[in-house]
């Protein structure tokens, strides 16, 4: 099986806020925005520009997911970045609240965690 990563889903509460959550404060470019007027829902086209891609989604009344305490499957999406300070002080800028940088035990490599508008979590993790 010849494998590569393509994209990840993620179904937000607040489409236009989610918008402009990943594309201007995260920077990643618009492929491709689709209204589909049969599920009445937006899917938003993101470039990782390390290749994939993020999908947003906008269903109507899509049930909560939760987050805290840790639940089974999806624990995090992690975005590597050449200098994780000045990504934090990227989102300071935003106003988006960062945990304090950790050294990860195993790699010696410092990372940091934060949230999408649905509190999603995400991760900074220094080249």
């Amino acid at each position: 099986m010849d494998l590569a990563f393509h994209h990840i889903a993620i179904i937000c509460s607040n489409y236009p806020q989610s918008k402009h959550f990943y594309h201007k404060v995260l920077g990643f470019e618009i492929i491709e925005e689709t209204y589909r007027a049969e599920r009445d829902s937006y899917k938003l086209d993101l470039a990782i520009p390390s290749g994939g891609q993020i999908e947003l989604f906008s269903f109507p009344n899509a049930p909560e997911r939760p987050s805290y305490p840790e639940a089974q499957g999806l624990r995090h999406l992690a975005f590597a970045v050449n200098d994780i300070e000045e990504s934090i002080a990227q989102l300071a800028k935003h106003d988006i609240a960062v945990e304090p940088i950790r050294i990860d035990e195993l790699t010696g490599k410092a990372f940091t965690f934060f949230q999408d508008p649905d509190g999603l979590p995400l991760e900074l993790y220094q080249k």
